[in-house]
């Protein structure tokens, strides 16, 4: 079995959206408070038990107004981020308190049919989606299921600029592709540029598109301008919801320009390899700039569910090899090598290299010999 998700925009009428409103606020309130009470729990008696909705609705009424599906997804969230977090803390933080402010509002339901095997609790027809005690709810359909999915959870959340929008997650059984034997000629290494995003063992690099800089420099020009303003204002309300659709704006740019990428790999190459780098470590290292708005921790890991879908590996190289100090040709570290040097002579054969090439040469061969000796093959395979 395998999962996909169809998000749609929806266009909830006043009291459809005020439902919507209530239901943020409940799941937030909920989490909050079960959170609190499960750590006072385990200060008591060094057990950790996080309470069920249903032991708070007595003191908050408030919270029979709502789905309580979607209650009962906050209280198995809040147990999965526990057991996340126990399970690797370097990976997984500890829960923490849910904002009112700055947060990201949404709520889950899962899909259950009726008693009497009728019918489903939520629905996609023609012109929205059928929600628990919402309706049908208005909503512009990009694409439609195929009609042997099941559908099993909506998602919907509301952005900063106050659109609503519903993640419809379906499941349906799929054939599991052949494996596809990877060779020198058919894989790709790539390695990841600040200034170019990524740079291929071919020596390519998609380059920012020129959109990239033209939003940045809209969105450096309303932050200057909301600078000047008074806290508070009217003004510096609206200066600020400016704010947030261009940051909205800039996030859909990126997001559509590594999803065609990504797609664009996946299609024309059998494997691709690629550095498990830290790029949060990266982002906080000095004079490396904005790691982290490139998008490229995205862009991994939609290549990677993209390739394994084709049955084509996806392989990540320790981080710590050092392939951008490694020469392609005699196989020396030149731990010289400064983060600026884009070009650099081997001081032991005199090999002249391209930074960004070299190491995604360096990648590409290191993850064919790593995927090699995991799958008990010779490196002519």
């Amino acid at each position: 079995m395998q999962n996909t998700t169809i998000k749609v925009r929806l266009a909830p009428t006043p009291g459809q959206a005020e439902l919507f409103e209530k239901t943020f606020g409940c799941c937030r309130w909920l989490w909050n408070h079960m959170l609190a009470d499960e750590q006072k729990f385990y200060q008591e008696t060094d057990v950790h038990f996080i309470p069920t909705p249903a032991r708070y609705k007595a003191e908050a009424p408030f919270l029979k107004e709502v789905h309580s599906g979607a209650l009962a997804e906050v209280h198995q969230s809040l147990r999965r981020a526990f057991q996340h977090f126990f399970h690797n803390p370097a990976a997984y933080r500890h829960p923490v308190y849910k904002r009112k402010k700055g947060g990201r509002d949404s709520f889950t339901m899962y899909c259950q049919s009726y008693p009497s095997g009728k019918g489903a609790s939520i629905v996609l027809t023609d012109s929205g989606v059928r929600l628990p005690k919402a309706g049908v709810v208005r909503a512009r359909l990009y694409r439609k299921p195929l009609h042997w999915w099941k559908l099993k959870s909506a998602t919907v959340s509301r952005t900063p600029t106050g659109k609503y929008c519903c993640s419809l997650v379906y499941e349906y059984p799929a054939k599991r592709p052949a494996p596809v034997a990877p060779t020198a000629e058919t894989t790709l290494g790539l390695n990841y540029s600040l200034s170019h995003f990524y740079v291929d063992s071919n020596g390519f690099s998609p380059d920012p598109p020129h959109w990239m800089g033209r939003s940045t420099e809209k969105l450096a020009k309303l932050q200057r301008r909301l600078a000047r303003m008074e806290r508070g204002s009217r003004n510096y309300e609206e200066q600020l919801q400016k704010i947030r659709r261009m940051h909205e704006h800039i996030a859909n740019q990126r997001k559509d320009f590594i999803h065609k990428e990504s797609r664009r790999i996946a299609n024309a190459w059998d494997a691709v390899c690629v550095k498990d780098a830290d790029l949060r470590a990266m982002s906080q290292a000095i004079r490396l700039g904005s790691v982290m708005d490139s998008g490229f921790g995205q862009f991994r890991e939609l290549l990677r569910y993209k390739l394994e879908r084709q049955g084509k590996p996806f392989i990540l190289v320790n981080r710590f090899y050092p392939s951008a100090k490694t020469c392609r040709s005699c196989g020396s570290v030149n731990d010289a090598l400064g983060p600026d040097d884009r070009r650099w002579t081997c001081p032991v054969c005199g090999a002249v290299h391209d930074r960004g090439r070299n190491g995604a040469e360096n990648l590409r061969d290191q993850g064919l010999s790593q995927y090699y000796e995991q799958q008990g093959l010779g490196r002519s395979a």
